[in-house]
């Protein structure tokens, strides 16, 4: 009888762990991203949303993550904060999402993160949102160490522009910017660099998005008769600006802020009104890590990555997905506590792509440390979830987007250092 009930017992605790090990293999986990995929952003929204869900079938053709699948689940938030704020909380109150990726627009990811994410103690990493505001908040304690980003702050990029301004000879600028973090901080950071090196800012504009005409702003910025515009925009509002600014009169020396490097704002305006047109974008390090991710994007889409946001995104996906793996479950918190430990340089080195995701599960299950080297080249987050990063500065030749420049970190680096010494 003795030994009936403990094979009985044995039986039952053989068929509960088989049930557990089952459950496991079945679980989902799902990974929870805020886009603009209408709206404003549109133009650039979906193909930023394609980047990170590539990130994700990596991951799944790895094995999944913390022993589950991963399941990415985008919600738009049509360029609009209260819309992107009640996607983010559908993400984390019924797709019960450990992190959310995004958003696309500073003015929309930090009412997620002051709303949702810190709240309900959920990593945010986003892909695109340049504003300073967030520093300031991590240094404030209010961001409590759950935001980070894959993309550099606005201040170089302003710089670079302004250096640039320079170096074509433009005497007087007028700038043209969406009314929000981004815009704001972009406006500010280029008039002092642009003042700094001697050139006049002749008229600084702001705009509401989503608006049928901008007569009135570009008539604004038309008053002091300067050699160039320094327009910060997004694709739609961007194009129609443009437009507007040659139809009146304004000059084709124009300079363009990161967002506008997109196929439809060239289309919209028309590539040869923007012959002259000189336009920054984040770029990435040269290396196996960057070769790795543009290869697999080629074999997805059929043509090299190209726009603003792709390997930004893929990163701040697969550094949640790392971290993930390194937590071992979905909770906010330790995943956030875990994403310096999958990057900033210590550890074995893993690149994009399945294999290098199968190393890195197959390294933290033994013990061992890694530091993930991503789409844009080694990734290292600063106390407040900062990274710095190289530059591109593109145009329009023959109809299409051409890269013209690149800036690495020592040139970047350079320029901001003479500009503040001025």
């Amino acid at each position: 009888m003795i030994r009936q009930r403990l094979l009985a017992c044995l039986a039952a605790a053989t068929a509960i762990a088989a049930a557990q090990s089952a459950a496991a293999q079945d679980c989902t986990i799902n990974i929870g991203a805020v886009l603009s995929i209408t709206g404003p952003n549109a133009a650039i929204g979906s193909a930023i949303g394609d980047a990170g869900r590539l990130a994700v079938d990596h991951f799944n053709e790895a094995g999944g993550a913390a022993g589950c699948k991963l399941n990415f689940v985008l919600r738009d938030d049509q360029g609009q904060p209260n819309v992107g704020v009640d996607a983010a909380k559908t993400l984390v109150s019924i797709d019960r999402s450990p992190v959310i990726l995004g958003a696309i627009a500073s003015g929309v990811s930090l009412p997620i993160l002051t709303s949702v994410s810190v709240p309900s103690k959920v990593t945010q990493i986003s892909c695109c949102s340049s504003a300073p505001t967030f520093t300031e908040l991590a240094e404030e304690g209010g961001t409590q160490g759950y935001f980070f980003r894959t993309l550099p702050t606005d201040r170089p990029q302003a710089v670079v522009m302004a250096k640039i301004a320079k170096e074509k000879g433009y005497g007087s600028v007028a700038i043209i910017y969406v009314n929000s973090d981004y815009g704001n901080a972009m406006a500010k950071n280029f008039t002092a660099a642009a003042e700094a090196q001697g050139i006049e800012v002749t008229d600084v504009v702001g705009y509401n998005q989503e608006q049928a005409s901008y007569r009135a702003e570009v008539s604004a910025a038309l008053k002091g008769k300067p050699d160039a515009l320094f327009l910060v925009a997004f694709p739609a509002d961007g194009a129609t600006i443009t437009r507007e600014w040659l139809a009146f009169g304004g000059s084709k020396q124009l300079l363009l802020s990161n967002a506008m490097r997109a196929r439809e704002y060239v289309e919209a305006v028309g590539a040869q009104h923007l012959t002259e047109a000189v336009g920054i974008d984040n770029a990435q390090t040269e290396g196996p890590s960057v070769e790795a991710f543009n290869a697999a994007w080629t074999a997805e889409k059929g043509s090299p990555p190209e726009g603003p946001g792709l390997h930004t995104m893929y990163d701040a996906t697969a550094v949640a997905l790392l971290a993930l793996e390194k937590a071992g479950a979905p909770d906010g918190t330790a995943i956030r506590d875990a994403v310096r430990e999958v990057t900033g340089g210590q550890g074995t080195t893993i690149y994009p792509g399945p294999e290098g995701f199968a190393k890195a599960k197959e390294l933290i299950a033994a013990g061992e440390p890694i530091t993930y080297e991503g789409a844009t080249g080694p990734i290292k987050f600063d106390e407040n979830g900062d990274v710095t990063g190289p530059y591109l500065i593109w145009g329009v030749a023959d109809g299409e987007l051409t890269t013209l420049d690149q800036w690495d970190m020592a040139r970047v680096d350079a320029a901001l250092a003479e500009v503040s010494g001025q």
